[in-house]
Parts: structure tokens; sequence; C-alpha cells
């Protein structure tokens, strides 16, 4: 028997009251003026169990604006894209096109951690597909923004989902929610 804990696949994200994830033109500025706890709402107790990161090239762009210096430096992070060989990788920076299929599962086996699926609903979508998640974290953020990124874009397929505990930060509902499993 293998005593080894898996990694899992965590969907750590913030949406808006209406569903989206980032304005139309990709910004989140609008997470910013939120009542939280007064603090990083456990961002960085989450980002201490994540051992590998996944996202999406859009995401990837974005999180290069946020900062000068990378944000997710000194863990793997896995960027994908349909042209890979257009992009130089980077420490700790990864651009693939190896279907999610068969990096996730590899990413499990030899992550130091959880493994971040850090966005977009594309990957969301995708990582549902291919029934890749485990959990998902999210962050209701109390606004409507009426327009967007949804954070499940259509044609996701249908997925059920287990409450497993609600904390509220301030104005902000953190939701979480594990796999369904059918007994």
């Amino acid at each position: 028997m293998n005593d080894e804990k898996q990694s899992k696949v965590v969907l750590y994200i913030a949406m808006s009251l209406d569903g989206y994830i980032a304005r139309p033109d990709g910004s989140v500025e609008w997470l910013y003026d939120v009542k939280g706890d007064g603090g990083d709402n456990g961002y960085a107790a989450f980002y201490n169990t994540i051992g590998t990161l996944v996202m999406g090239r859009l995401t990837y762009e974005i999180v290069l604006q946020l900062s000068e210096e990378f944000l997710y430096k000194g863990k793997p992070c896995y960027i994908t894209t349909r042209n890979p060989s257009q992009y130089e990788n980077a420490p700790d920076v990864f651009f693939t096109d190896e279907p999610m299929s068969e990096l996730v599962p590899r990413l499990k086996k030899t992550s130091k951690g959880d493994i971040w699926l850090a966005g977009g609903g594309q990957m969301v979508q995708v990582f549902l597909q291919e029934g890749l998640l485990d959990e998902a974290v999210i962050a209701v953020i109390p606004k409507v923004l009426g327009e967007g990124i949804p954070l499940f874009p259509e044609g996701t397929v249908p997925s059920s989902f287990e409450l497993s505990r609600v904390e509220q930060l301030g104005d902000i509902a953190l939701l979480y929610y594990s796999k369904h499993t059918s007994s």
C-alpha cells in the first residue's frame, strides 16, 4: 500500500455575485476594495499548501501585469497554450500543450503539495470535462459586475460538488466544495 499522500487539484478563485472572475478585458481591480478579514483573507494559508500551479495563458498574462516580480516564484507553474514553442520557459514557468488528462496525473505524483488550478474559466471548463478537479474554494465577492469572464463558461459540463465548509471574511463568503462522490 502506498503511504504517500497524493496531491489534489484545487480551484481557488474569487467570483462576483453574478458569477464573473474578471471584467471583459481580464482586469480584476474590482477585487481590491472589498471588506475582508483585514489581512490576506486566508490566501497565505492556502498558498502554503500548494506545490504546483496550472493556469491558462490568458490568466498568466494578467498575472504578469499585477507585479514586477512573478507572484508565484519558487513554485512550478505550468502555463497551458496551443503554441508553447512561441514562449520561452523561465525559472518556475513552463509552457505546455500537453493534454490535461496527461499533465495533471503526472503532477499529482510529483508535486510537493496540492495543485492550484489558478484560472481561468476555460481551464475550469477543461478540468471539469476531464474530471480532474478535486476541490473548489470560491470567494464570493459582494459585487455585481453585469458582464465579464464567467467562472463557468457556456458549454461547461454539468458537475456536482458537496459543500464542506463556509467561512465569512468581512463581506466575503468563502465556499469550500469537494468533488461529489456518489455512494
